[in-house]
């Protein structure tokens, strides 16, 4: 396909993710008041839109607790910068497996499977503008772990977002995930605007050097919106891809904790950094506004 650059480039802060990252980075918030005060600090920075998941305060594992959902939102609801507002709902989809001998019984240290409605609970108390869909099961990282989206799920959630009035964010972490994206919306289960979130480098999704990204991209409809990242130690290259693809910008210490080789980054600096590549294109940053104007947002 022929360049096309995007020059209106709206950034997106992933705050912190359900990792294992808070071992590896004191800079990983943890609490509800850490994890909206880092996600207004990105604000502030030029994020126009924050990815919140949330975590146990006690212990820093990831977590589904409406409560802890319902403070973040507040907080950075009421802070003085606006931002958009996206909720992940991709936790409730892990499966963890016995062994290889013995698959079952689950291994319950790790296994979380709840419902469609469940899942998104935390979805229809809050009511962000946007929440993610991750559309698709993959082996992921090592072990014996899958995550697990079937497409009965995935229909009744996108359907439970939908009547929502909250736009689902797709998450492809490979070409399959995209075709059935594409089925969804074909099916009425997502309208348009239609978001989506490539999300590269990912064990064992798609790798993300650029052939493989741009075969995801080939993938995406003209018509649609998309973001592009990818974890590790090419996160922060994959500003200026996506920007050069078409499309938008994702970075944050749920994908990447060094803002340099050595030097362990806040969210803040990662989008600075990211403003500083954008720019330097010769792009321009849209904001929060503009970013609702774009895919027609409900904001609350």
């Amino acid at each position: 396909m022929p360049l096309s650059m995007n020059r209106e480039v709206f950034i997106t802060c992933a705050v912190t993710g359900a990792g294992d990252t808070v071992s590896k980075s004191s800079n990983v918030p943890v609490t509800p008041k850490q994890i909206a005060e880092s996600a207004i600090d990105a604000a502030r920075a030029g994020a126009a839109v924050v990815h919140c998941h949330v975590r146990d305060p006690e212990t820093g594992a990831p977590a589904r607790r409406l409560d802890l959902y319902k403070e973040v939102t507040d907080r950075i609801r009421s802070a003085d910068i606006d931002v958009v507002l996206n909720l992940t709902a991709g936790m409730g989809g892990d499966l963890v497996f016995g062994n290889v001998e013995n698959p079952f019984p689950v291994n319950e240290k790790g296994t979380d499977m709840a419902g469609a409605t469940e899942r998104v609970a935390h979805v229809a108390e809050c009511l962000p503008e946007i929440c993610t869909l991750d559309c698709g099961t993959m082996n992921f990282s090592l072990g014996d772990y899958v995550m697990t989206n079937t497409p009965s799920m995935l229909r009744e959630m996108a359907r439970q977002m939908t009547a929502l009035g909250v736009r689902p964010e797709i998450e492809a972490f490979d070409t399959g995930h995209l075709w059935f994206a594409k089925q969804l919306v074909e099916e009425g289960l997502i309208e348009d605007p239609v978001l989506i979130q490539l999300c590269m480098g990912i064990p064992w999704g798609a790798p993300d050097d650029l052939n493989t990204f741009m075969a995801m991209v080939n993938n995406v409809p003209s018509s649609w919106t998309f973001s592009a990242f990818s974890i590790g130690r090419n996160a922060m290259a994959y500003p200026a891809a996506a920007i050069l693809a078409g499309g938008n910008v994702r970075v944050g210490l749920e994908d990447n904790l060094y803002v340099g080789k050595g030097q362990l980054a806040t969210n803040a600096q990662l989008v600075e950094k990211a403003v500083s590549v954008v720019e330097s294109m010769g792009a321009k940053i849209i904001g929060p506004e503009e970013v609702r104007r774009k895919l027609k947002l409900t904001k609350r």
